[in-house]
């Protein structure tokens, strides 16, 4: 498979910055292999690239004494020299830092100490992101790439179809193309939304191990970073995993879901909190021209993977069966508005008395979309919105359905 991430891009652009790069995400989305791809690019372009994970006990213990023993396991760490005779720039790839004892003051010191020469390229976990320290010693320090599952487009190159790749970017880019492929497209839609974007489940062929694949990621790799989070009661933590999955693209009340849990408000928006920094789930804002409203209303929740979402329901029959097809395809279409917004620019909008839009996005101030998500359309009123067209006349109102003659057109 010849296709490097976007991501990837990004991080060789960063190259000549100094501020230390540092990929995040959940686990077991790529940032390990897009860390090795880096080192890869690095030495084949002749530079000083070194690749150290600190899951090694023996580095960790070197290092917790004082960062400067990180050189002790680095080739030629004593001032090399490039072609024009001057200090040559050192990278340094760090796999898994959140190991180290202290990685805010780590990485603060090697960058006060030796930016000029040293360039550092890691990957973090949630427990390192959660940390109070991050942000008030790392200032100005870092840039940050957030890595995910796998989009479609993504899925699709992992897939080896690059043709359905260049007949989506079709449909994405012209409104009247009708693609004689919309069939295959189909499917490979209806099996993201199954079994999602995590790398080694979409490369999976076999459907049982996709599903164990998932249960493994569900069990294994969600208790970790419960352990991170330091959660105490890790049944109640499961639990509101799965009702919030259950309730994909509905209000989250906290309330609601401490009473279902048997826990406190105060609990149950700690494990809420751990969920999205750890990255299983993201809370879209409401929309409102007015920001105070828009901060104390309640969020809805999308899962940032489908075969999460699945494994967590143990719910992996086929898609047109399905009670919660809807909801699905509205959380497929929000990883799409992903590829093209940011995250904070996607919001959705709601009235006391109910009436609703799926997503608001945001061109520039009060002009945008109102995206509303129907399985098939017949179901979409253009009616049902005239609320919304009073308020915010600026914004156009548009119907996404699954026919991918428009699904593509956000």
């Amino acid at each position: 498979m010849d296709y490097s991430r976007p991501i990837f891009n990004k991080l060789i652009s960063d190259l000549k910055r100094k501020q230390f790069a540092l990929i995040i995400g959940a686990r077991q989305v790529g940032k390990t292999t897009v860390l090795k791809l880096v080192h890869k690019y690095l030495q084949n372009r002749g530079d000083y690239s070194f690749y150290i994970t600190f899951e090694n006990t023996e580095i960790l213990n070197e290092i917790n004494k004082h960062p400067d023993n990180i050189f002790k396991f680095i080739k030629q760490a004593s001032n090399p020299m490039n072609q024009e005779g001057e200090s040559a720039r050192v990278y340094l790839l760090i796999d898994e830092i959140q190991y180290a004892k202290n990685p805010s003051n780590f990485l603060k010191y090697l960058y006060d100490t030796y930016q000029e020469n040293l360039k550092i390229i890691a990957t973090g976990s949630s427990a390192f992101y959660i940390d109070e320290k991050f942000n008030d010693s790392l200032a100005g320090r870092k840039n940050i790439f957030r890595l995910n599952t796998l989009d479609f487009d993504e899925f699709l190159h992992f897939k080896n179809r690059n043709d359905l790749v260049d007949e989506v970017t079709e449909l994405t880019n012209r409104a009247e193309y009708i693609s004689l492929k919309k069939h295959e497209i189909v499917q490979h839609i209806y099996e993201y939304m199954l079994y999602g974007g995590y790398p080694d489940v979409v490369l999976e062929n076999d459907i049982e191990f996709k599903k164990e694949r998932l249960y493994e990621l569900r069990n294994a790799y969600l208790k970790r970073d419960i352990l991170e989070a330091e959660v105490k009661n890790e049944g109640a933590f499961f639990k509101l995993f799965a009702l919030l999955a259950s309730q994909t693209g509905n209000l989250v009340n906290a309330n609601e879901l401490s009473h279902a849990i048997q826990v406190n408000n105060i609990t149950a928006n700690t494990y809420i909190n751990a969920l999205q920094k750890c990255f299983h789930i993201t809370l879209v804002k409401p929309f409102y021209s007015n920001i105070k409203k828009e901060l104390i209303k309640m969020p809805k929740v999308y899962l940032n993977d489908l075969g999460m979402r699945n494994a967590l329901l143990n719910r992996f029959f086929p898609i047109d069966a399905r009670e919660d097809k809807g909801a699905l395809f509205e959380n497929f279409i929000y990883r799409l508005l992903l590829k093209k917004y940011d995250e904070d620019n996607i919001k959705y909008w709601r009235t006391q008395d109910g009436k609703e839009v799926d997503f608001i996005v945001s061109n520039s101030f009060m002009e945008g979309e109102a995206i509303e998500v129907k399985w098939n359309l017949h179901q979409f009123k253009i009616s049902k919105y005239e609320k919304f067209k009073t308020a915010y006349p600026t914004y156009k109102i548009k119907c996404i359905t699954r026919d991918p003659l428009n699904v593509f057109n956000y």
